[in-house]
């Protein structure tokens, strides 16, 4: 029996069991199907404050696993596999085993869509993001390539215009799915240039760093090549909540929805990060709410000294 579980091991995740253990509530960390979050793919954090140098991703997430631990947190490797919210306490079953706790963080994470290249994942941090605004001042001059055709494309092909020599948009269809003032916000700006139908068939890279992407047009099957340092995929977000579907409330594209705060409609549970948070996706949002659900389960376990 533990009085809080904490489901993630991000910076949400991290945060809230820095903040849970400090309160002598001795939490448990189940690492998820990612461990660390998206920032153990990051290379450079630059935007983290309290760190004019930068810091490397996997390094801050190291230091945060080994401040939570300090105080006291207990870790197991696994992904969540069932939960049974109808009753406290509640049950959670992680990989073979099952746990019981009187109060539940959810802080799973979303995990960015890739366009599925063999060596993507591998380029991630030297080139490839999947961020405009953690990554897009590294490439100051440079051109790049933006994949996509919804609103967030749209804003992050304008975003990096204001680093970026060039923004190559580049999308499978003629059509988008972009709302159109973000159509024609894009097209009016004179850096972006706008790339359909093509669909991205290779990233070549030199020396593990981005150099260029070969495109293939659907239509015709020709092929070309184009320069660029950086390739942004912005094709979309899922929120890891598959197995909390119809258990907890949450809006069309599966985002966890917070009654208050980190609050949910179930008393003790409580939600952090980007699992219900579409919009920002930044470190320091998702540690903010990682200490608000902590704060948030404390307060409810004085209150159910059950």
């Amino acid at each position: 029996m533990y009085n809080v579980v904490i489901i993630g091991s991000g910076c949400a995740g991290l945060t809230a069991a820095i903040y849970a253990a400090r309160a002598n509530l001795t939490p448990l960390v189940i690492d998820g199907h990612e461990p660390g979050g998206q920032l153990s793919l990051t290379t450079h954090v630059e935007n983290f404050p309290g760190f004019p140098d930068g810091i490397m991703g996997p390094e801050l997430i190291e230091n945060m696993r080994k401040q939570a631990a300090k105080f006291g947190t207990e870790f197991k490797a696994g992904v969540l596999t069932d939960v049974d919210l109808t009753q406290r306490p509640f049950k959670i079953v992680a990989g073979n085993e099952t746990y019981e706790t009187k109060a539940l963080i959810i802080a799973a994470g979303a995990s960015a869509r890739l366009i599925g290249l063999p060596n993507e994942r591998e380029l991630i941090g030297h080139g490839v993001s999947t961020c405009a605004t953690c990554d897009g001042y590294f490439f100051r001059g440079r051109p790049i390539g933006v994949v996509g055709g919804g609103d967030s494309a749209m804003e992050e092909a304008n975003f990096l215009s204001r680093y970026a020599s060039k923004v190559h948009l580049i999308h499978r269809r003629n059509e988008f799915r972009a709302s159109k003032i973000m159509i024609d916000r894009a097209r009016a700006n004179e850096k972006i240039e706008f790339v359909t139908p093509a669909v991205v068939d290779e990233i070549v890279a030199k020396d593990g760093s981005v150099e260029g992407v070969r495109l293939r047009n659907p239509e015709s099957n020709e092929t070309t090549e184009i320069a660029v340092h950086g390739l942004f995929v912005a094709i979309g977000h899922d929120p890891n909540t598959k197995v909390l579907k119809g258990k907890l409330e949450m809006d069309a594209n599966g985002y966890l929805i917070a009654k208050h705060g980190s609050l949910t409609k179930i008393p003790g549970v409580f939600i952090a990060g980007d699992v219900q948070d579409h919009r920002y996706r930044q470190a320091i949002t998702a540690a903010g709410s990682g200490c608000m659900a902590a704060i948030d389960a404390e307060k409810f376990l004085e209150g159910h000294t059950e």
